[in-house]
């Protein structure tokens, strides 16, 4: 069994996570509510919600860890051949927290699959409560003034969370995702929380490390000062 979180509880210690293969590994408690302080909590712990619409609010820490570190993010030569290309195209431009709700709803939006995601609208009134504190950042790639593509997260003193991206053009989500490591990097942020294990993000350099590793890392990034400046001069190509 799991425990149940009421409004005031304290989560669990990450050691507590479920880890049979067979149920859900990862799993660590349910309830309590997504507000920004809650949210805030969750991630200083290494904990992170993950849940289906209908189903309560399940909190997880996984062992291992999918992270990216920052200075081994994959440029593949096709996408550095688009940076350089849209580099030099004034109907592209890339613009950091301008659309930060915008970017939710299509990363919420159904995909080409069929599939619906987990990012309800409890999620989205969440996660805007923490960008409207100052926590959490979306990553925006416009074309001709539309939104085509972009990435959200949650930033922490040093600590990057990774939550979901989208594309409406080719390489849209992956253009974003490239500004956003540039930045984080330029600002001393090492290390990317990607939370579970997929082949896309593999593909981009990101790989599972130890919880107990992940959680020393995050335990240092979070006491270091926040990154104030979220401004972008320009898509950089490498």
């Amino acid at each position: 069994m799991i425990p149940w979180l009421g409004p005031d509880d304290a989560f669990p210690d990450v050691s507590e996570a479920l880890t049979d293969i067979h149920g859900a590994p990862g799993l660590l408690a349910a309830g309590a509510d997504l507000s920004p302080e809650r949210l805030l909590m969750a991630y200083r712990e290494g904990i992170f919600p993950w849940f289906s619409e209908g189903q309560p609010i399940l909190w997880w820490s996984t062992d291992p860890r999918m992270v990216l570190k920052t200075d081994a993010f994959r440029v593949s030569d096709s996408l550095k051949k688009t940076l350089r290309k849209i580099a030099r195209d004034p109907a592209y431009t890339f613009r950091f927290d301008s659309a930060f709700e915008q970017v939710m709803r299509n990363c919420a939006a159904p995909r080409a699959d069929g599939y619906g995601t987990w990012i309800s609208p409890d999620i989205i009134r969440g996660y805007c409560g923490l960008h409207e504190a100052g926590y959490a950042h979306s990553a925006e790639l416009w074309h001709h003034g539309q939104l085509v593509g972009g990435a959200y997260g949650v930033c922490i003193g040093t600590m990057f969370y990774g939550e979901s991206m989208f594309a409406r053009e080719r390489d849209a989500s992956k253009i974003a995702l490239s500004q956003l490591v540039f930045h984080l990097r330029r600002n001393g942020v090492a290390m990317i929380d990607c939370q579970q294990e997929t082949g896309h993000l593999a593909s981009l350099g990101a790989q599972p490390i130890p919880r107990k590793q992940f959680i020393q890392h995050l335990k240092q990034a979070i006491q270091f000062p926040a990154i104030r400046d979220w401004t972008h001069t320009g898509i950089q190509a490498p």
